[in-house]
Order: C-alpha cells, then sequence, then structure tokens
C-alpha cells in the first residue's frame, strides 16, 4: 500500500535538545530503542532549538547536514528521537532521499517485533493503522490518482480514499476482536474476585526488571533480556503467600515516557490487569539516574487508563549495579511497608519482598480448629485446594483435625455453600 524508500538496518539518529522540558526526550534511550528494534547506528547528529521547525522540525541548515551525513554514509533510514508531524516526514525524506521515522514509529515498530500472541499481534496492527491513517494524505501523494482502466472504473473513489476506507474497515474488524478478548479477560477476573484471589500487578518503566523479578518469584519461565519492550504479552502465575493464601501475579508491559495515545488505547484490555489489581508492585530501576521521571512517567500511563489509584509498593531494584546499597524495607509511620530494596538478577532480598507483600495483602484472616467426621470428607480437598491448611492429624474416630487459615469472606461463603461447616469448629481465632 505505502509506495515510500526501503527501511534497512543502518540508522543515523537524530537528538533535537529542547527547551520545553515536558517535550524533552532522553539521548540514550533513543539508542536504547534502535538497539532493541535490530537497528545499526551509524552516527548521531544532535542540535539545539527553542521549538520544532514547522517544515523539518530541525532547522533547513541541520535538515541538509542530515542528509549529507546519508548520503556519505549510505545510511537507509533516519530516526528522529521526537514526534514528527506527517508533512515534517514528507519533508524531510523529499531531502534526504531516505525512509524517516519518528520516535512512534519506531517504538510501534518494536512492538510489532515483539508481539507473540494473537491479541497481541492485534493490539499492535490496531495502533499501526491508526498511527498510518493520519499519515496517508500527506506522506503517499501517488495515492492520490484515480482508479482507471478496463474492470478498474467504479465508483470514482481516488486511490487514497480506497486505502482509507480500507484501513477504517479493518479497524474496526480489530477493535471487535479486541473486544471478544477484553470479555473473555473480565470473566476470568470476575472468576478470581469470587474465589477471592488477589491480583497483584507488575508494573514499571520499561526495562526495569519486571519480568526477572516476575521469573524470580514463581518460577516461570518468561522472557526477559536487556532491552526495551522485552515482554509485550502479559503473563498470570499463580503463587501461594503465608498468611494470605492463594495470589494471582501479572506480568504486563513496560511503559515509555510520551508512550503514544493509540498503543494505549489499543493495549486496553491488557491494561486492564493493572486497574482490577488490588495491589501494583511498581519497579524502579535504582540504577537510573532518571528514575525519579520514570517513576513520573509510569505514573502518567496509569493515570490515562484509570490505574492510579490502586495501591502500590515500591520495588527499587538493580541494587547490586549501585554501591553501597543492601536490601530492606522502608516503612510508614504507621509500620506498613511501603519501598522494597533488591535485586531481582542476584537474588538479593526477594525474601523481604515476599514478606511484604504477605504483609500489604493480608486481609482480616480468620484460623478455625475443625474435627471433620469422616462422613464428611470431601472439605479435604475443599481446604487443599485453597492451599489454607496450617495444620491436621487424625483422630481415633477417625474425624480429621485440621486447623485452616484464611479470610473471613472466605470462611463465609463456605458457610454458605454448608452451613453444618460452623458445628465442626473446636476452636477459632484470629
Amino acid at each position: 500500500m505505502f509506495d515510500r524508500y526501503e527501511s534497512g538496518e543502518q540508522a543515523v539518529l537524530v537528538h533535537v535538545d529542547l527547551d520545553d522540558e515536558v517535550a524533552r526526550e532522553d539521548l540514550q534511550e533513543l539508542k536504547l530503542l534502535a538497539s532493541s528494534a535490530g537497528v545499526e547506528t551509524l552516527a548521531v547528529i544532535t542540535t539545539s532549538k527553542s521549538s520544532p521547525h514547522p517544515k523539518f522540525f530541525v532547522g533547513s541548515g541541520k535538515a541538509q547536514e542530515i542528509a549529507d551525513t546519508v548520503a556519505a554514509l549510505d545510511a537507509k533510514v533516519v530516526i528522529f528521537n521526537h514526534a514528527l508531524a506527517p508533512s515534517q516526514e514528507k519533508n524531510l525524506e523529499t531531502l534526504i532521499k531516505c525512509r524517516v521515522l519518528d520516535r512512534i514509529s519506531l517504538i510501534l515498530d518494536i512492538f510489532a517485533q515483539r508481539a507473540r500472541t494473537h491479541e497481541g499481534k492485534l493490539q499492535v496492527e490496531l495502533a499501526q493503522l491508526r498511527h498510518v491513517s493520519s499519515r496517508l494524505i500527506r506522506g503517499w501523494t501517488h495515492l492520490e490518482r484515480q482508479k482507471g482502466g478496463v474492470g478498474l472504473r467504479g465508483p470514482g473513489e481516488t486511490q487514497l480514499e480506497t486505502d482509507r476506507r480500507l484501513i477504517r474497515g479493518r479497524i474496526k474488524n480489530i477493535q471487535r476482536r479486541l473486544e471478544k478478548v477484553e470479555k473473555q479477560r473480565d470473566q476470568g477476573r470476575r472468576a478470581r474476585m469470587r474465589n477471592d484471589i488477589p491480583t497483584v500487578s507488575l508494573v514499571g518503566y520499561t526495562n526495569a526488571g519486571k519480568s526477572t523479578l516476575f521469573n524470580h518469584i514463581t518460577n516461570a519461565d518468561v522472557y526477559a533480556a536487556d532491552q526495551l519492550f522485552a515482554t509485550l504479552d502479559p503473563t498470570l502465575r499463580k503463587m501461594s503467600l503465608e498468611n494470605v493464601g492463594s495470589i494471582i501475579l501479572a506480568d504486563t508491559v513496560g511503559f515509555i515516557r510520551h508512550l503514544p495515545h493509540d498503543l494505549v488505547a489499543a493495549f486496553k484490555a491488557t491494561l486492564q490487569e493493572t486497574r482490577e489489581a488490588d495491589l501494583q508492585l511498581h519497579v524502579v530501576d535504582v540504577s537510573d539516574e532518571r528514575r525519579a521521571e520514570n517513576i513520573d512517567a509510569v505514573q502518567t500511563v496509569l493515570q490515562d487508563v484509570g490505574a492510579d489509584e490502586v495501591p502500590q509498593l515500591l520495588i527499587y531494584n538493580k541494587i547490586d549495579a549501585v554501591d553501597d546499597i543492601h536490601p530492606h524495607i522502608d516503612r510508614n509511620e504507621d509500620g506498613v511497608p511501603i519501598r522494597v530494596w533488591l535485586s531481582a538478577h542476584t537474588g538479593e532480598g526477594i525474601d523481604l519482598l515476599v514478606e511484604a507483600l504477605s504483609e500489604r495483602l493480608a486481609r482480616e484472616m480468620a484460623r478455625y480448629q475443625l474435627k471433620i467426621p469422616p462422613a464428611e470428607s470431601q472439605w479435604r480437598g475443599v481446604f487443599y485446594e485453597l492451599e489454607c491448611i496450617v495444620d491436621e492429624d487424625f483422630s481415633d474416630d477417625g474425624s480429621w483435625l485440621v486447623t485452616v487459615n484464611m479470610s473471613e469472606t472466605e470462611w463465609l461463603r463456605l458457610v454458605k455453600r454448608d452451613s453444618n461447616l460452623i458445628n465442626y469448629i473446636v476452636e477459632s481465632g484470629k
């Protein structure tokens, strides 16, 4: 559909240091994004401007310098560390004679490479189509030609109008399919709520170490690498915590500052896990000089998806990369854990995270000592399934002596199922 210059693996990176701190980007992050996309950086061109140039984003002289650099190095693509207007992309490509990508297109390309599940691929395609649809009018003037010839005469619409219509149809089709996925996720969440199973969602800036931490505490085998957006598709695992019982831990896509709105909208179903969680583990790379800004960027995205009011436990990760920091828990004035310092890579402090998790998730728990007659042995399977057994034994008459620890909500649900359960209580207490 798109008659553009062929993209390649060798690129010239362009970074503009703007006066506006809100719009300012990080050059090192651009290099990491390019590396994550499999791009070889041939040169980096930097400049400073008070505001973007309306025609080229950079000044005309700097644009010519980029063109000369591309010609000298035979680069195949130029990547800007900023969001470009469609007209700016077109003007730059006309001058430079090679493909020009902005920061948003680069992020979308990385997501396209990382998507593994059918849902993830649909979400990325939706974001790409939304992004591309705004660039048809200026980026591809050849699409303005009228269709003609034998068998091609018809409604008289231009090729541009045809492509717009096809894109709109594809977007609607993907949205319908993703709505079905969202309904399925809702059913799973409702089932967990009925079973009173808490959900903990891992959130954080990309490459903060979420997947490595997830693998360490759940013994999962989620792909983890030292690159941006290594994890794209969400993963859920069940684990057990002392004094809490079973919980669901969800590993989600990493966030980044100025994350494209189309991408946030496309991943609405995935990010729903973050919004519906009982607790968020906000993983922070403590070795990153911009960690405070990264925390703010994550909070901005959480606010965009309506997940900013979920309770958080900050996880300061990668302490092995910083001198004189040891694993520990920071608590507020009430003694509640608010930060855990650890290293997911070495495993230091993981036990402290489990301790803090147990404290934060421990609801009103009730402990019951029960004497269950042999005729009611089905309760043994129920309690084992709930993973709430603290101690058990058998009496001389064959009765099952068991101590269980569970939330009051779960206990009341079981009593509602069979009121005779109350008659088996020997002793109770918090």
